[in-house]
């Protein structure tokens, strides 16, 4: 074996270990983050909240995130991020523990903002790690499998929140789901290593003002995260708010919702987000802007599916949100893949803080409010109705953004 197969090998292996490591890490990221939506109803009838207090939950969850994106953007360039995802899987999964003990709504605000400080780092720094372990015709594959924990992550959060907290209150499922984060963090800190920045780029870059200052002109990354931004607006409305219409639109118990949510999620997610990334993984051979345009495919096609979901009998209900969310799930892998070949290994951190900071600022954060501020003035159909407004302009961006997308090589 030649010195330079050894050490293809060994990148090959890094790359494996870093892409199971941090897939596994973000499966138990979106748990945490959903074991809430799962027991929000008993959280709602403990603490007399109203909807617009239940909403303002991911709100305040959503500011912290953001707010710590610069800085963690900022860091993620010019320090090496594999201690930094440790501490701070180990930091959320802590303040995930805490929610068990809170006796008061302004605690579990407090305690839920602070958990969004310590996700942040780690939904900015894995995408990076795994751009500098793989190279740009392999991206769309790796952030398709990285993304397939959301959906899988999210359905177990769900379940566990509405199934466990149905039998020992809504405390407990934050217990159950503490320690894995703990588990993983560790074994990110002695089995992963840190790759070299910019490893898999063909010339290597070094982090410049002008390249922090070019982002804002990049109109194919500004197309990513903006499209991005307004699909999450979507996808955030729907996972705060579907288990609270199914139990008052449709009758369902609080742990058949969640049992059920969790299902359809699980299953549309793996399908809708696998079908996706092969689809534009087959399509970018031919068309460049195959990412941007599976994406915007996929927005759009989720809209009479949703409206069917908000606006339609009782008994379509499931079928036509499995519709909805599979669409949706279908531009997970290339949406996230455009916006890391759209930047530069040096700034590639700084890119991803912008999205993040975006996609929440524009999205999740205020559409879970906002579904709760029309639902206690009308009621929670039409309130999750407006969501289907951003699909539109989700689209039309994407769209337009795959007009900007130089062209990158295709995998063999």
């Amino acid at each position: 074996m030649t010195t330079s197969t050894k050490l293809t090998t060994k990148r090959v292996a890094g790359a494996t270990t870093a892409l199971i490591l941090l897939t596994a890490l973000n499966f138990v990221n979106y748990i945490d983050r959903y074991i809430l939506p799962g027991v929000q109803e008993m959280v709602k009838g403990e603490f007399h909240a109203s909807d617009a207090e239940i909403g303002s939950l991911t709100t305040w969850f959503m500011l912290a995130y953001i707010c710590a994106a610069p800085i963690t953007g900022w860091l993620g360039d010019r320090f090496p991020r594999k201690p930094l995802v440790v501490f701070g899987a180990i930091f959320w999964s802590s303040m995930n523990l805490l929610s068990a003990t809170v006796h008061t709504f302004g605690a579990l605000n407090l305690r839920h903002a602070a958990l969004g400080l310590g996700e942040a780092s780690f939904g900015i720094f894995a995408p990076a790690i795994l751009s500098d372990f793989f190279p740009a015709q392999e991206r769309n594959r790796v952030m398709t499998i990285f993304n397939l924990a959301i959906p899988v992550g999210a359905a177990l959060g769900y379940l566990i929140g509405g199934m466990v907290g149905s039998h020992w209150g809504w405390r407990a499922p934050f217990y159950v789901s503490a320690v894995p984060g703990i588990l993983f963090a560790l074994m990110i800190l002695f089995l992963m290593r840190e790759p070299e920045r910019g490893a898999s780029e063909a010339e290597k870059t070094k982090v410049g003002k002008a390249d922090l200052l070019a982002l804002v002109t990049n109109r194919a990354y500004l197309s990513s995260i903006f499209g991005y931004a307004f699909i999450t607006f979507c996808m955030g409305g729907l996972s705060w708010w579907m288990p609270s219409f199914l139990h008052r639109v449709n009758g369902y118990s609080l742990g058949q919702a969640g049992f059920t949510i969790g299902a359809i999620t699980a299953v549309t997610g793996i399908v809708g987000t696998a079908t996706g990334g092969w689809i534009a993984s087959r399509l970018i051979k031919r068309n460049s802007s195959a990412l941007y345009l599976v994406s915007a495919f996929g927005c759009l096609s989720s809209i009479p599916f949703a409206l069917l979901t908000f606006f339609g009998p009782s008994w379509i209900t499931l079928p036509a949100l499995a519709g909805a969310e599979i669409c949706l799930f279908l531009g997970t892998g290339p949406i996230n893949a455009a916006t890391v070949n759209a930047v530069t290994a040096a700034n590639r951190a700084s890119a991803l803080a912008g999205q993040l900071l975006l996609i929440h600022l524009l999205g999740d954060m205020p559409s879970p409010l906002l579904i709760g501020l029309v639902s206690d003035h009308s009621n929670l159909r039409l309130g999750m109705g407006i969501t289907t407004l951003a699909l539109v302009v989700a689209g039309v961006i994407l769209l337009l953004g795959g007009r900007y997308v130089k062209r990158q090589p295709t995998a063999a």
